[in-house]
């Protein structure tokens, strides 16, 4: 089984990857994905406000209370937490003195709509001032149904949001309650209403499959009405229940009242399925869109490219090394001091060129686009390459792994005797299947895992 749990181990594996190459690899590591040789052009920026901490949520977050209003009036939390951010953002050292301006921000959470509209603008104000902001850049921002009105997104829009990301979750009141989520039904409704009167064109609906308690009939009733709502995107999560949250105190991993892991993938099924009749593309494991409307912020991550991240608990990556900023607030905030001191860069960890081939092995195999084989050949060899295609041969003749040729056309494994003495003619891609081969990705990317690093 797949998803974001599935992920969990397999992300732990290579979490560290370092700019420690071989000149061989760097050499040919730019043709690879667009390998993070080059100086980053995203940046993630973490805000995480919270009315309260839903059920299932393992991330930093601050939790507000769910009473006051925090757009009419300033709360000393968010507005000190802005000016700590700000100050990080402008004590960061350039990676390169060729740094592009910004072509995707996305302000994440936690609940970013609960950030007054001017202390957003401070953040994309120190943003511009340290990196630039590219004209035509995609502004993504995580808003939640009942946290926001028409005159706060309007104002949002003219500071350069451009993108939505609409947190639904669920379209059942008792799914919401039991998840602890602060809003109901009908402000979804209302949320919805908003983002298309105030003229956003590019949002995304985010939904939650495998609930507990959730029933088949529930499932299809939230795509139904995702669907009608007609978002331009649509990102669907399955259920991952970690051991320090309310969730993992109560419910074990394919046990009632959360459902088998065959009912996990009728769920995925169901959403390839109905999402792909309505005209959307299922581009990679949990993503959607419309023709046009890939998200480019997370397609950063899918192609391996660096990016910075700023905020409580973010991750940057940067010159091949991935390292995070704290969790806890007050450890957030001596780094941000160490950081303008100069005593810190956060870049720390030892990884091997098999670390970043594993890298870019889970990252392609997420996606519909896949695998570049003659880029992977390149910058690993191709005695690796070989092995790999031999090992997914099975799973090509059961339909779970496809092989591509240089125009996208799929190679059955019977049109090739041996996989090396054809592959410069033939083979130009490898991909998993939709969606059988998604529900598996855990399994067959550890497959390719175990041959990198044996």
């Amino acid at each position: 089984m797949l998803l974001r749990s599935a992920y969990a181990p397999l992300l732990s594996s290579f979490s560290t990857i370092t700019n420690s190459l071989t000149p061989t690899v760097r050499q040919n590591a730019p043709l690879l994905l667009e390998l993070p040789q080059l100086p980053p052009a995203s940046a993630y920026v973490h805000l995480p406000f919270c009315r309260k901490r839903c059920h299932y949520c393992d991330f930093p977050i601050i939790a507000l209370g769910s009473s006051s209003d925090h757009h009419e009036h300033d709360d000393p939390r968010i507005s000190s937490y802005v000016d700590t951010l700000c100050r990080e953002i402008a004590a960061t050292k350039l990676s390169s003195t060729t740094c592009p301006p910004l072509q995707t921000v996305f302000l994440g959470g936690g609940t970013p709509s609960l950030v007054p509209p001017r202390l957003v603008s401070s953040v994309l104000d120190a943003l511009s001032s340290k990196f630039g902001v590219s004209a035509d850049a995609e502004i993504s921002m995580e808003m939640d149904p009942g946290t926001f009105n028409a005159a706060a997104m309007k104002e949002l829009m003219n500071l350069g949001v451009n993108r939505v990301s609409l947190g639904v979750q669920s379209f059942q009141a008792e799914l919401l309650r039991s998840c602890g989520r602060a809003h109901g039904v009908g402000e979804i409704f209302e949320a919805v209403e908003i983002v298309k009167t105030c003229g956003v064109e590019n949002w995304s609906v985010d939904l939650i499959s495998s609930l507990p308690h959730q029933t088949p009939a529930m499932w299809e009733e939230s795509l139904q009405l995702t669907v009608a709502a007609q978002p331009t995107h649509v990102s669907v999560y399955d259920l991952q229940v970690e051991q320090d949250t309310k969730f993992g105190t109560l419910y074990t991993p394919g046990e009632f009242p959360l459902p088998s892991e065959n009912q996990s993938a009728d769920f995925y099924k169901m959403a390839s399925t109905m999402l792909g009749n309505s005209g959307y593309e299922h581009y990679e494991i949990s993503s959607y869109c419309k023709s046009g409307y890939r998200c480019k912020h997370n397609s950063t991550y899918w192609k391996n490219k660096s990016f910075y991240g700023f905020g409580l608990g973010s991750a940057s990556h940067i010159g091949g090394v991935r390292f995070s900023r704290p969790r806890r607030l007050k450890e957030y905030v001596s780094y941000v001091q160490d950081l303008e001191k100069g005593s810190v860069n956060g870049r720390d960890g030892v990884a091997e060129v098999k670390d970043l081939a594993m890298d870019v092995v889970m990252l392609s195999l997420r996606t519909a686009d896949g695998l570049d084989l003659k880029s992977f050949r390149e910058a690993f060899g191709e005695a690796i390459l070989v092995s790999i295609l031999e090992v997914y041969r099975p799973y090509v003749e059961r339909g779970l792994v496809i092989w591509l040729d240089e125009q996208r056309r799929e190679v059955a494994a019977d049109e090739l005797v041996g996989v090396s003495s054809s592959f410069n003619h033939k083979l130009a891609y490898l991909r998993l299947s939709d969606p059988d081969g998604f529900l598996l990705s855990n399994e067959l990317i550890a497959l390719a895992f175990g041959l990198i690093s044996p």
